[in-house]
C-alpha cells in the first residue's frame, strides 16, 4: 500500500544565502528518506501580493510539520499552539518552547577568537546586537577564549532597531565612535557578514587599514558580500546545509511519534573561509613576524622549520618559545595550518583541481602527507571537504 506523502512547510526566505543552503539540506533529506510535499515562502517582489510564509500564517493549516525561524515571543507562542510538530532553526530567542536545531553559537565565537589570536593579535573586539541571544552566545565564546589567553576584549552592541526609520549615517555613528576608541592593531569579530561590511566602511572613513590596523572576521560566509568587500572578508561558515538536513531528520522523527530532545540540537560550525581581511600577522617580535611572512609568501613551496631558522638569527629553542608566546603554536604547526588554509581555498574553487595538484600547490611532498595533515586539522579528508563545500554552494 502506497504511503501518503506528508505535507511540510518550511517558512524560510530562500533569498538569504545561508537559508538557501538550509533549504537544500531539507530537500535532500526529504528526497532520500521521506515522502514530503514541501511548501515554502514565495520570493518578495515589489508590488507583489504574495504573503511571506510564517508560523502566524499557518494557523489552521492541515499540514503535518513545520521547519521555521522563531524570532519573537508571539511566534514562539503560535508555534506551540499549532498542534503539529515544529522544528525551529533560529537562535534569536533563548527559549522558544519547541525543538531547535541551531548552530553552536559559543563555538562560532571561540572559532573567530582563535583565528584572530592565531594572527598574533592580543587586542580583540566584538561587534554584536543588544537583546539577541545568538549575538550574546557568540560574544560569550569569543570573550572566554580571549580571557584564557590573557588578551584584551572590547564590546560594542548595536541598539535594537526601533520602528522609526533612521538614516544609514545615524545607524552607524555609534560604530564609528567605538572603533575610534580601539587601539590598533586590533582584531574585530562582527556578528554577521553584513555588519562586518559596515566595519570596513567605518574603517575607510576613519582612514584605518584593513587588515593592517583592523583585522576583521564575519559570520555566515555570504559569498556575495564577502567577495564584494574590499578587502575581501574572512568569514565563518555556520554549515547551513547540515543544519537543514538535521532539522528535517528531527522533524521526520517527531512526525513519526518520537519524543522531542530535551536540549537544543547544536551543530558544529563548518569552519573559517580565510580571505584578505585577516591576512595579517600582528606580532611585536621581528623574528616571528619574519618567519610568518616567509610561510605565507612561500606556502606553495616545500620547506620546513629549518628554512624558517635561516630567516632569523636565534636558536631553535628560542624560536619555538617565541612562536608559542605570540602565535600559540609551534613553527611546524603554523606551517601546516597555512598549507591547509590554502588547500581549503583550492578545494572550494570551481575549477576542481586534482587532489595531487592541490597537494603540490600547497607545498606538501605527496598526497598521502596532504591527506594526513588535512584530516588532522579539519577532521575531514580533502575529498570530503570538497564534496561538502560544493553541496552547499550548488543550491
Amino acid at each position: 500500500m502506497k504511503t501518503m506523502a506528508k505535507e511540510v512547510a518550511a517558512t524560510l526566505p530562500a533569498a538569504v544565502p545561508w537559508l538557501a543552503l538550509l533549504l537544500r539540506g531539507i530537500t535532500d533529506y526529504a528526497r532520500g528518506y521521506a515522502q514530503w510535499t514541501l511548501i515554502t515562502s514565495p520570493p518578495t517582489l515589489s508590488g507583489a501580493e504574495e504573503v511571506a510564509l510564517s508560523v502566524a500564517t499557518l494557523r489552521g493549516w492541515p499540514g503535518d510539520g513545520v521547519i521555521t525561524q522563531i524570532t519573537t515571543k508571539t511566534e514562539a507562542r503560535i508555534a506551540s499552539e499549532l498542534g503539529i510538530p515544529v522544528v525551529n532553526i533560529s537562535s534569536v530567542l533563548r527559549e522558544v518552547g519547541v525543538p531547535s536545531v541551531v548552530p553552536d553559537q559559543v563555538a562560532i565565537g571561540r572559532m573567530a577568537a582563535e583565528h584572530l589570536l592565531g594572527r598574533g593579535l592580543r587586542r580583540l573586539a566584538f561587534y554584536g546586537f543588544k537583546n539577541v541571544w545568538y549575538s550574546h552566545q557568540r560574544y560569550r565564546g569569543f570573550a572566554e577564549c580571549i580571557e584564557q589567553t590573557g588578551g584584551e576584549c572590547s564590546l560594542y552592541e548595536q541598539p535594537t532597531p526601533t520602528t522609526a526609520p533612521r538614516s544609514w549615517q545615524e545607524r552607524t555613528a555609534g560604530l564609528e565612535q567605538w572603533i575610534e576608541t580601539l587601539k590598533t592593531p586590533v582584531g574585530i569579530m562582527a556578528v554577521q557578514d553584513y555588519r562586518a561590511c559596515a566595519v570596513i566602511d567605518a574603517c575607510n572613513k576613519l582612514r584605518l587599514r584593513v587588515p593592517d590596523d583592523v583585522a576583521l572576521i564575519g559570520v555566515d560566509n555570504d559569498e556575495t558580500l564577502c567577495e564584494f568587500c574590499r578587502p575581501t572578508l574572512s568569514s565563518i561558515s555556520r554549515g547551513g546545509y547540515k543544519i537543514g538536513y538535521e532539522a528535517a531528520a528531527l522533524l521526520d522523527r517527531l512526525m513519526a511519534g518520537e519524543p522531542p530532545p530535551e536540549e537544543d540540537v547544536l551543530m558544529t560550525p563548518e569552519g573559517i573561509v580565510d580571505r584578505q581581511s585577516t591576512d595579517v600577522v600582528a606580532v611585536d617580535d621581528a623574528h616571528v613576524a619574519a618567519a610568518a611572512r616567509y610561510v605565507r609568501e612561500h606556502v606553495d613551496k616545500p620547506f620546513g622549520v629549518n628554512e624558517l631558522l635561516h630567516q632569523v638569527s636565534i636558536s631553535r629553542r628560542q624560536f619555538e618559545n617565541l612562536f608559542q608566546r605570540y602565535l600559540r603554536c609551534t613553527p611546524h604547526e603554523y606551517i601546516c595550518r597555512a598549507r591547509v588554509d590554502r588547500a581549503k581555498q583550492l578545494l572550494a574553487a570551481p575549477n576542481r583541481m586534482q587532489i595531487k595538484a592541490i597537494a603540490a600547490a600547497c607545498g606538501f611532498p605527496n598526497t598521502r602527507r596532504f591527506r594526513l595533515v588535512f584530516m588532522r586539522l579539519t577532521g575531514r579528508t580533502p575529498t570530503d571537504y570538497r564534496r561538502l563545500y560544493q553541496n552547499q554552494s550548488s543550491s
